[in-house]
């Protein structure tokens, strides 16, 4: 699969063309930004097979960037104007770093409660990741995210919990990287009509879904992630800790590194605990390359939301090419979404 550029798919002269039309609206930190988009774009390309994807990215200008960061944006992504004119088959939202132990005080409060309103009614579905998500259930529900210990960082097995088209193509268990400091209680999802899909015994709810008027797929994991991502996560927060801009080190991520990387890791850090200087980090231990066991579960999971995605697109546009009015596609067909 091509990920098509939007001028190509500006070109095309139907609106019922076989793309698929994504939208990825990235909050992420100026250190994850750019692997956070070439994380998405390889899912997409392996979990489209034959089916053509347009990807269209873009980022809230509230959100604090570097000048590196905004020259980045500028360059690869749409104004965040555009987004509010256009219809997407499916939107993918991401987290951001927490600033504050208040979900309203979040610098991206403002403009993801409006995208979540947005979202309903201009997509066929959307997938919300992380801080996105606990924003979203927040807007909808009123449920409060509970603030953790620590910092939950590893990779963790999950398991289906109901039957879902969106696990259609993953195993009964699986592994995914997790790295939150909050949680949504499952008891409170429940009580509200969200239905998990799968859960961790360590990490909690993993997937669940709401009907809206667009189906809304919640993530707390982060099944996109590349092999590397929980390890340079990691060395980030190490940095923090050693600059003074963090009071605790950081606990290393659950069920990833080897024995013998760990066993380097823990040294690493008992010198740091007891002399704290920014110039150690200079002596921390090179990442090695890593494997991602939860790969294959990501790409089943997100190609079966694209092809709930074409499904839908295939029955709206019917007869030669003309978008059907939503309501005559509900009438003919009531699983239409």
């Amino acid at each position: 699969m091509a990920l098509l550029s939007l001028d190509r798919l500006r070109r095309r002269p139907s609106p019922a063309g076989d793309a698929l039309v994504i939208g990825l609206v990235n909050n992420m930190p100026d250190a994850a930004l750019k692997s956070t988009e070439r994380q998405f774009q390889e899912l997409l390309a392996k979990a489209a097979g034959g089916r053509a994807v347009a990807l269209r990215m873009f980022s809230f200008p509230e959100l604090p960037r570097s000048a590196e960061g905004q020259r980045h944006v500028a360059q690869h992504h749409e104004p965040i104007e555009q987004l509010w004119g256009s219809e997407f088959d499916g939107l993918i939202v991401t987290g951001a770093a927490p600033a504050s132990p208040s979900l309203e005080q979040e610098p991206c409060w403002p403009a993801l409660a409006r995208l979540v309103e947005w979202a309903e009614r201009h997509t066929g579905s959307t997938i919300w990741s992380c801080l996105a998500a606990h924003v979203a259930v927040r807007h909808i529900d009123g449920i409060e995210r509970s603030a953790l210990d620590r910092k939950l960082s590893g990779v963790f097995e999950c398991a289906r919990t109901a039957d879902h088209p969106l696990l259609a193509l993953t195993p009964a268990r699986w592994t995914t990287p997790h790295s939150r400091y909050n949680e949504l209680p499952q008891a409170a999802l429940r009580a509200r009509g969200y239905r998990i899909l799968s859960q961790s015994r360590a990490a909690g709810a993993d997937i669940f879904v709401k009907r809206c008027t667009s189906l809304f797929v919640f993530l707390q994991g982060h099944p996109e992630y590349d092999a590397g991502a929980l390890g340079r996560e990691y060395r980030r927060d190490v940095v923090q800790f050693l600059a003074g801009k963090s009071d605790d080190y950081p606990e290393m991520p659950a069920n990833y590194f080897a024995d013998e990387v760990a066993e380097a890791m823990q040294a690493f850090r008992d010198g740091a605990l007891r002399d704290r200087d920014a110039a150690l980090f200079e002596r921390f231990p090179a990442l090695p390359a890593m494997s991602a066991p939860w790969h294959d579960a990501a790409v089943g999971l997100y190609a079966a939301w694209l092809a709930q995605l074409s499904a839908r697109r295939s029955r709206r546009f019917g007869w030669a090419g003309l978008a059907l009015p939503v309501r005559a596609a509900r009438a003919l067909d009531p699983t239409y979404a």
